[in-house]
């Protein structure tokens, strides 16, 4: 179950007791099942990114974020059997652009819609470098549309050292990239404490924002522990 405890996020997700044995890849099949897991990982954190973001800003992240999620799932479980692991990602973002508007929206719908152009080159899997290609292209396209940089308190806190964890597991298996790429956003997460932030409604509390993480951190933590915590159980 999510929480809050002493301002960090915590989320368990995909629990899987044994210890998993290193996945090279993820067909289609086992990638639509894993963002599927994302969505309803998200939709049941409804309530915790809502109470982060109270604490920085109004408290809908966590409403935005699971209407897009919903929003997904649908999309997902519509989507032809035949679909890549390029449409299965541009896909997700589309129906989180399309269903939750705003900035989060558009970032988060980013994040994944991205992924569609980054995974072209390679529609039947998805790898370690595709996760590199996938991640640096969602940091890139978000500065740039945000004006956000490392630092300033928002998603990118968790994004940008996950893209640096991925690439630097690039030649590993999927599941062990993954998981690397979700400890790093996780640690950005918590690093996102001590900041003070500079952007959106939370730039007004100034040094009142420190010792709250990010709701937007908090939500790309989540989406990589589960991507992680699934990929390992396949």
């Amino acid at each position: 179950m999510a929480n809050i405890q002493g301002g960090v996020f915590n989320e368990i997700a995909c629990n899987n007791p044994q210890t998993p044995m290193p996945v090279t890849e993820l067909n289609p099949a086992q990638t639509r099942a894993m963002l599927q897991q994302v969505a309803e990982r998200i939709i049941e954190a409804e309530a915790v990114l809502s109470e982060a973001d109270r604490q920085l800003g109004d408290g809908d992240h966590g409403i935005g974020m699971k209407r897009g999620m919903e929003a997904v799932l649908k999309e997902l479980s519509e989507l032809d059997e035949t679909a890549t692991v390029g449409e299965l990602f541009g896909s997700m973002g589309m129906a989180m652009i399309s269903s939750m508007g705003g900035a989060s929206g558009i970032v988060f719908g980013s994040m994944f819609r991205v992924g569609a152009k980054a995974l072209k080159d390679s529609p039947e899997a998805f790898t370690s470098d595709g996760l590199v290609t996938l991640l640096q292209q969602a940091n890139e396209t978000i500065m740039k549309r945000g004006g956000a940089k490392p630092g300033d308190k928002t998603m990118l806190d968790a994004l940008a050292p996950a893209q640096n964890a991925a690439r630097l597991s690039s030649d590993k298996p999927v599941s062990e990239a993954l998981e690397n790429a979700a400890i790093a956003a996780e640690t950005g997460r918590d690093d996102s404490c001590a900041m003070i932030a500079t952007m959106g409604r939370a730039k007004t509390l100034g040094e009142k924002s420190i010792g709250h993480p990010d709701a937007g951190a908090c939500s790309v933590a989540i989406i990589l522990r589960t991507m992680a915590d699934c990929a390992a159980k396949n």
